[in-house]
């Protein structure tokens, strides 16, 4: 593709716009036409020789935070070359750009900040949020936003989280090819409670404490309605809202704009295709397992309610389906006799004498599964993994919280503890592990297998609601990219150098449920493949002469 020199910033303004710039790489022609010459050292370099001369400075840096910082500074200078490293390297990239090194830079954010990157909206600009959003130089079609009450499994962490929203709209363009030009972050600010940052002298937010009831109801309103004002058709993506205003807004919007919540849905589909390929492994049905969760926050009934409607889609009842899934919270099991429940448990609280402990449940239900996303660092201990592996031959372990301070356990703890057996993902990433002579490869159940591809099949569609039908579409397809040799390893999902080609099929069957479902704002193609294929970005260089 080529675009007109005419069109283009000339001089240091090009070399200023992360979108355009290709740095040493601009060719002896462009730097001709667009006012370069003298700008830059003489050499042409080539795209290849900038990503290796990258990767050689990044990885002789000792720290994972040295290296985010790194690689953040490439992003505000040279888009395409960020995401050329980060595409060519997956693995060795996505822990630094998100989890679990992400956490960590958004707990030190103020102290690290180097460029301003997405927008901050605060609770002062009420009234206002229309003209804000004006002041973004792109039109986006996708806004992933946070308020940063609840990032990841480390609370509040105000203007901090901003970390976040940035780091997930890098992985819709990384591994599924959603062009950076149309993704804009967003943090609401509406201050913190979090003693810590308040007395902060390098906090980047509001030093107050968070503004709650309608006040805070009134910004998300005025900012959701500019957003679909400024940015039609616009999909926004609800990102570590905590648990009393995650679900109550999901419910509020979902029905009125394009909207979804990754900690629900997305992880919830990640989740449910690890299950799958499990499933494969033990030669069961999902109406045959049994799942305890540890924690009953936004992941745990996301999770519970997609596994809920993949067994119906398999021909069970609503009501036997929710009674094989059980939840344990600081509380203890939940139980139909507790009262107080928030209204997401309801469906899984069934009659059960009160069980104080999580262990306690274990051993009370005898489950085939647990699921771990209560961010409760260590809890499935050596007891609890070797009861498992007492109860099932072959126990379904997924520890999927994180940061890795926060996993409930390792890698290497669930197939010590369980003689190999276990059927392992992970929140966090691990290293292979040895066991009596076989390696097996744990895989982490990382919301980026799900979310990119649903993101370019909505955004190739213009969809005008996502469902959670398309989040189970997405989920099967992906169990289906886990191929005889990865379950051989243990591994229960694919590898994320394959992520790229696999979000791109999961883009076709989420475009095929929203054109069967009449929720497309444009006409159907003869291929599906093609129309996904033909918004996928390249970061390889554009020639601009």
């Amino acid at each position: 593709m080529k675009i007109h020199p005419h069109t283009l910033p000339h001089g240091m303004a090009l070399l200023q716009n992360p979108l355009l710039n290709k740095g040493t790489a601009f060719t002896e022609m462009e730097r001709d036409v667009l006012g370069l010459r003298g700008l830059l050292p003489p050499h042409v370099q080539t795209q290849d020789e900038q990503v290796a001369r990258f990767l050689e400075n990044m990885r002789r840096l000792p720290d994972p935070i040295d290296k985010f910082m790194a690689l953040s500074g490439l992003h505000d200078r040279n888009e395409a070359l960020f995401f050329r490293v980060v595409c060519d390297n997956l693995d060795e990239i996505m822990p630094l750009i998100y989890t679990p090194t992400v956490g960590l830079a958004c707990q030190r954010f103020g102290h690290i900040f180097q460029r301003h990157r997405g927008m901050f909206i605060s609770i002062h600009d009420r009234g206002r949020v229309a003209d804000i959003l004006k002041n973004w130089p792109n039109k986006a079609d996708i806004i992933v936003v946070t308020d940063g009450e609840r990032i990841l499994g480390l609370g509040d962490l105000g203007a901090n989280g901003m970390g976040i929203p940035v780091g997930k709209l890098s992985l819709y363009t990384a591994c599924a090819g959603i062009d950076p030009a149309i993704c804009l972050p967003v943090t609401l600010d509406v201050g913190t409670n979090n003693e810590t940052l308040l007395a902060d002298p390098y906090y980047v937010g509001l030093r107050r404490r968070r503004v709650t009831g309608a006040a805070y109801d009134e910004l998300v309103d005025e900012f959701i309605t500019a957003a679909r004002e400024v940015f039609p058709n616009v999909i926004i993506q609800f990102e570590d809202f905590a648990n009393h205003n995650a679900f109550r807004l999901l419910e509020k919007y979902r029905d009125k704009i394009c909207t979804f919540n990754d900690d629900i849905q997305g992880t919830a589909a990640v989740a449910l295709a690890a299950v799958l390929s499990a499933l494969r492994v033990k030669g069961t049905q999902l109406a045959d397992e049994k799942f305890l969760f540890l924690g009953a926050g936004e992941a745990a009934t996301g999770i519970a309610d997609l596994l809920v409607a993949a067994m119906v889609a398999q021909g069970v009842a609503p009501e036997l389906a929710r009674q094989r899934c059980w939840l344990v919270d600081s509380k203890g099991l939940v139980v139909a006799s507790r009262t107080g429940l928030a209204q997401q448990k309801l469906p899984y609280a069934h009659p059960h004498p009160e069980v104080a402990s999580f262990q306690g449940a274990l051993h009370a239900l005898q489950p085939t599964a647990i699921i771990g996303v209560a961010a409760v660092g260590g809890a499935f201990t050596t007891e609890v993994l070797q009861a498992m592996a007492a109860l099932n031959a072959q126990p379904i372990v997924f520890a999927l919280s994180n940061p890795t301070s926060k996993a409930e356990c390792t890698a290497e703890e669930a197939y010590q503890a369980t003689e190999g057996r276990a059927l392992f993902a992970c929140g966090s990433p691990f290293a292979p592990v040895q066991y009596n002579g076989t390696t097996l490869v744990p895989r982490q159940g990382n919301n980026s297998y799900i979310f990119p591809g649903l993101g370019l099949g909505a955004i190739a569609c213009g969809a005008r609601h996502i469902t959670d039908e398309m989040f189970l579409a997405a989920a099967q397809t992906l169990a289906a990219y886990v191929t005889p040799e990865d379950l051989q390893q243990g591994s229960l999902l694919p590898p994320l150098t394959s992520v790229r080609e696999v979000s791109v099929h999961i883009a076709v069957a989420v475009a095929e449920v929203i054109f069967e479902r009449g929720l497309a704002t444009r006409s159907r193609p003869e291929s599906l493949l093609d129309l996904v294929r033909g918004h996928v970005y390249d970061p390889r260089y554009t020639s601009y002469v």
